[in-house]
């Protein structure tokens, strides 16, 4: 199966077959089953599954989510200290006074920040991706095109991606295969709208060091940009093939 054509016609194929019982218990079932029926043989090398796509499938009631990219504040300098310090909290992982600041953050709403009296909320401008507090003041930021130009970056693959209706659980789990979408470039835009929205969300992880000539300064363990697995595939350019 190399081309867009050929895989459509047996992913037709497999949407007549209805529900379809996994053949790999947990999560990575629903990709081997489609992978099997479609012929497609397993590997580990990174790259094309067939053709020139990846491959990826997904259920459409997941409740997990994904990391798009991480990336620190790129203003003001030195801005995961500031929030760490202004907005933070002690914390029993560790033997000193020094703050930590973990937080899931939304455009949709404030975040209140545990026994400090301080709330976070995203917004956004045409410019930047701003965190705001409880007086709507801007506390750190992004510049779009800087985060643009990092998910370019690391969202430029281009493949199909599957989604399928489950019911069930482990080697019980049965799946139903109804939607497949040709993803052809990242949509920058989108970014904002679905920060917008309340679907990508700011997750700060700001801690500190525990040990060594850093001890108690700043760690940044990854502040990211996350989505809800099913709603990943609206980052891209979608169009639907089936």
């Amino acid at each position: 199966m190399i081309t867009i054509e050929e895989f459509k016609e047996r992913f037709n194929e497999i949407k007549n077959l209805g529900w379809i019982r996994t053949h790999r218990a947990g999560t990575t079932g629903i990709g081997k089953t489609l992978e099997d029926l479609l012929g497609i043989d397993e590997n580990n090398i990174q790259g094309p599954d067939f053709g020139q796509y990846e491959l990826k499938s997904m259920r459409k009631n997941a409740n997990s989510m994904l990391t798009l990219i991480t990336k620190s504040p790129d203003e003001p300098a030195g801005a995961n200290t500031q929030l760490r310090l202004n907005y933070g909290y002690s914390s029993s992982a560790y033997d000193n006074d020094e703050k930590v600041l973990h937080s899931t953050l939304s455009a949709t709403r404030f975040t209140p920040i545990a026994n400090t009296g301080h709330s976070l909320k995203v917004s956004c401008t045409e410019e930047r991706i701003n965190i705001i507090n409880e007086n709507y003041e801007v506390v750190a930021s992004w510049l779009i095109d800087n985060l643009k130009a990092v998910m370019d970056r690391k969202l430029s693959d281009q493949f199909v991606f599957v989604r399928a209706s489950s019911r069930g659980t482990g080697v019980n789990e049965e799946f139903l295969y109804e939607e497949a979408y040709l993803l052809d470039g990242f949509n920058s835009q989108s970014i904002i709208d679905l920060i917008n929205e309340g679907q990508i969300f700011v997750d700060l992880r700001i801690g500190q060091y525990h040990s060594g000539p850093n001890r108690g300064k700043t760690h940044d363990h990854g502040t990211g940009f996350r989505i809800f697995e099913r709603s990943h595939y609206l980052i891209f350019n979608i169009r639907r093939i089936a």
